[in-house]
């Protein structure tokens, strides 16, 4: 079975969760009211089923190769790309001043979603170029903008970003690819980075790479380091390609999974010193890299979202075309094992945690949507501290969420899950990398905790809460046997959450090592609270509705009531966790280990 995009959810989350009439009545987006989002949504299906999607085995089988100093892509790849790039896909968010379509964010998750979902490594080129237009629309010069940003949006040159080297991972401290001045206001960039994804390949004619690196005299640690743009090939005043710049692929990874997408070793200044472009200020590099940080790590959680949809998909069909064992109803012969309780059980999970992601990602959207678009200063502030303080959230819960789901994937088909040839293998093969890069799930962990509870004392996070409660006190107007079971897990859920806030803002400077030894389960409690609150929403919407689309809300009624009863019983668990078990862990001294 192929990927379907499952639009009719998709514009459900949209319109009945997220707000796309609110998102819509913003200054600048009246025009991409449910009408907009379904015509888009269908053409984006078109292309991400008919296009992308085939070639995504293909790309496991037929790996990105690498031979003296170029990288070819998978057959198929570089054709693939020149239809995503002329169809526009590329600036769907971008401004159109800049050749871009101007979409909300809403929107243009949905289609991310899609692509992701049909061909992971292939989606990986154009999300790392969102987030280099993105860095250079927030922090560079007009010049560097025309020089570069339309290109980029009209998918003729893709962008990559450079930081992690050697001896310099998640810390970025240790960075120490420098970069000296010239007399002509460019900079000569010299070292290694390693872990670029897209940082060589065939498809595109340049590749605009965004560098780390230190300027002499630069102070010491993070607040020391400066972006540059550095291009595979140098741009003439014309906007004609030049000379090669020193920038050179020596290697590509080879990997677990998303094996399509060329994972490059880059060497900056072999052969004189590449040139590079200052993005705004020295020593402001870390600052503008985290445009594009944050950019990339609301896209990986949807690429958790995206991979286990696709997992859901294949698994869904596998169990109604595999007979095994009579029905325990009874039957006359072998039923197909989706009559079976515990595959029932184990698809429902996978939905359930997939459609409860989704809703909270598509929600993030639309604050961030009305965090740059809002014509008022104070909801403008208050929808990107939402936004800011979900990013972790959709990020690590959601990459988790698919480790363990297209897992479950694997486990619906058996033995045969185990066999390449189904294809349920790679899906759990390429999620595995979700939970690592752009950030590992100790670090959006840490930062839910650092940065986004203890900092603000805990103020949106119980915000947060505040509107749970008010979902509540709706779920028990309702009056409904499903409300009221999904009442009682959310409350149950939203007060160990609030029990875990109180603690973490409690301890979060006198014990810093117990709270932070309990940051991934404060994460996860986050995730299956907040997840769990758009399914009490959803769940509201499904029984309004259900006359208009028994099947559809039907199943969604069912889902959600899964989710309550299911998922959500877990966070009492996690937050009496995040209590304990931290004095524990730091209990066990290194060399006990």
């Amino acid at each position: 079975m192929s990927y379907q995009a499952p639009i009719k959810d998709m514009l459900f989350v949209m319109q009945d969760i997220a707000g796309l009439h609110k998102v819509s009545a913003l200054p600048g987006f009246e025009d991409y009211g449910i009408d907009t989002a379904q015509a888009v949504l269908d053409e984006s299906a078109k292309f991400c089923e008919g296009v992308v999607a085939p070639l995504n085995r293909e790309g496991d089988q037929h790996p990105s190769s690498f031979q003296d100093g170029k990288v070819t892509t998978t057959p198929g790849f570089k054709e693939a790309f020149r239809q995503f790039a002329e169809g526009g896909w590329q600036g769907v968010i971008h401004p159109v001043a800049f050749g871009g379509q101007g979409f909300p964010k809403l929107i243009a998750t949905a289609c991310a979603e899609m692509l992701h979902a049909a061909n992971m490594s292939f989606a990986l080129c154009p999300m790392l170029t969102d987030g280099a237009i993105e860095a250079l629309l927030t922090a560079a010069s007009e010049e560097l903008k025309q020089k570069f940003a339309h290109r980029l949006i009209s998918g003729e040159w893709t962008g990559t970003m450079n930081l992690t080297e050697p001896q310099a991972g998640s810390d970025l401290a240790a960075v120490r690819s420098r970069a000296e001045p010239q007399p002509d206001g460019t900079y000569k960039v010299f070292g290694t980075k390693i872990f670029i994804t897209y940082g060589e390949h065939d498809m595109a004619e340049n590749i605009v790479h965004l560098v780390l690196a230190r300027v002499p005299g630069a102070p010491e640690g993070v607040k020391g380091i400066s972006l540059f743009v550095v291009p595979k090939f140098m741009v003439n005043n014309d906007g004609s390609l030049g000379e090669r710049n020193d920038a050179w692929c020596v290697s590509i990874e080879h990997k677990l999974g998303i094996k399509a997408s060329p994972t490059a070793v880059l060497q900056f200044g072999d052969h004189g010193g590449a040139v590079g472009y200052l993005v705004g200020e020295e020593n402001r590099g870390l600052e503008y890299m985290f445009i594009m940080m944050n950019a990339a790590r609301f896209a990986v959680g949807m690429q958790g979202i995206s991979i286990a949809d696709r997992a859901y998909q294949k698994a869904v069909g596998y169990a109604h075309d595999r007979t095994q064992s009579r029905d325990l109803a009874g039957s006359d012969g072998p039923v197909a094992i989706i009559h079976h309780p515990d595959v029932k059980r184990m698809l429902l999970t996978m939905r359930a945690h997939i459609e409860g992601a989704r809703a909270l990602a598509y929600v993030a959207a639309a604050a961030s949507d009305a965090a740059h678009h809002a014509s008022d200063d104070a909801a403008r502030a208050q929808s990107q501290a939402v936004y800011d303080f979900l990013v972790p959230v959709v990020k690590g819960f959601s990459t988790e969420m698919s480790v363990e789901m297209t897992s479950l994937g694997v486990q619906v088909h058996g033995g045969m899950g185990f066999i390449e040839e189904t294809g349920a293998a790679q899906h759990f093969r390429d999620a595995r990398i979700l939970t690592i890069y752009e950030g590992t799930t100790a670090i959006q962990a840490n930062d839910i905790v650092g940065r986004k509870t203890v900092r603000d004392k805990g103020a949106v996070a119980r915000a947060l809460c505040a509107q749970i409660a008010i979902t509540e006190q709706d779920l028990a107007a309702h009056g409904n046997e499903h409300c009221a079971a999904m009442h009682t897990a959310l409350q149950a859920g939203r007060q160990a959450l609030e029990d875990a806030i109180d603690y973490i803002v409690a301890h979060g400077k006198t014990d810093a090592k117990a709270v932070y030894a309990g940051a991934v389960t404060y994460l996860k409690l986050a995730g299956v609270v907040l997840c769990g609150w758009q399914m009490g929403r959803a769940m509201m919407v499904a029984l309004d509705k259900m006359d208009a689309d028994p099947q559809f809300y039907g199943a969604k009624l069912v889902t959600s009531r899964f989710y309550a009863e299911s998922v959500l019983p877990q966070a009492a668990g996690l937050a009496q966790s995040i209590r304990l078990a931290g004095t524990t862990v730091n209990r066990m001294a290194p060399d006990m280990f």
